[in-house]
């Protein structure tokens, strides 16, 4: 494969398709669930789009979970690229909230009225910052690599950390502060320049091929 040869490194990071977890209002964490039909569906509209669109990427780096596999796979096969498995991309361990509904998980555990960053959730999982740290991590090591075209395929929890990285802003007591949203299939597009140690924030939460499968009665 011929890489694009350029100065800067074009990232698109991408929230998987809807998850079976998703649907069912699981608190998904590392717990593995696959795409529900409609995440398959938001995901060839998505790699429909770009195709139209005549979008390249170099490199597709996923999260090994089904629902981020399976989202980089859909995507991988229509614009002919292999998909790279990278654990660091991984969503939160949420501990023993893993794979329990929302209604589980208020019933179930005790909440405090006020929590810092360095606190962990689910019992023994990742709290904020620690999952801040490993965001940082995978941005790190990609950074590592050339300059190229790369989308990242990964999760909400991850995917929010790691623009915070991005944009220089540590993470905050009480879930407090700012937050970057990204619904299923939604992409964000950052610019680094490393020469320049510069960022540009192109996109966030981008899901409009989904929005038009929907008004068109194809969702």
């Amino acid at each position: 494969m011929t890489v694009n040869r350029q100065r800067y490194f074009n990232i698109t990071l991408l929230r998987h398709g809807e998850s079976v977890g998703n649907a069912e209002s699981r608190w998904q964490g590392q717990a593995d669930f696959p795409l529900t039909d409609v995440g398959r569906e938001q995901a060839k509209a998505l790699a429909e789009r770009w195709k139209r669109e005549k979008v390249k990427f170099d490199f597709i780096i996923s999260s090994p979970l089904s629902r981020a596999r399976e989202t980089a796979e859909i995507i991988g096969d229509q614009l002919g690229l292999l998909v790279e498995f990278d654990p660091l991309w991984l969503e939160r361990d949420n501990g023993e909230f893993a794979g329990l509904t929302a209604h589980e998980v208020r019933s179930n555990f005790s909440h405090p009225d006020f929590t810092t960053p360095y606190d962990s959730v689910g019992m023994d999982g990742e709290g904020d910052w620690e999952l801040f740290l490993r965001a940082g991590q995978a941005l790190h090591d990609l950074l590592k690599r050339e300059p190229a075209r790369y989308l990242i395929v990964s999760h909400g929890g991850l995917l929010n950390q790691l623009m915070h990285a991005i944009v220089g802003i540590i993470p905050q007591a009480h879930n407090s502060g700012a937050s970057f949203r990204f619904s299923n299939t939604a992409f964000a597009q950052v610019i680094y320049s490393p020469n320049q140690h510069r960022w540009m924030i192109d996109k966030l939460n981008d899901h409009n091929h989904w929005l038009e499968a929907e008004s068109e009665g194809r969702a």
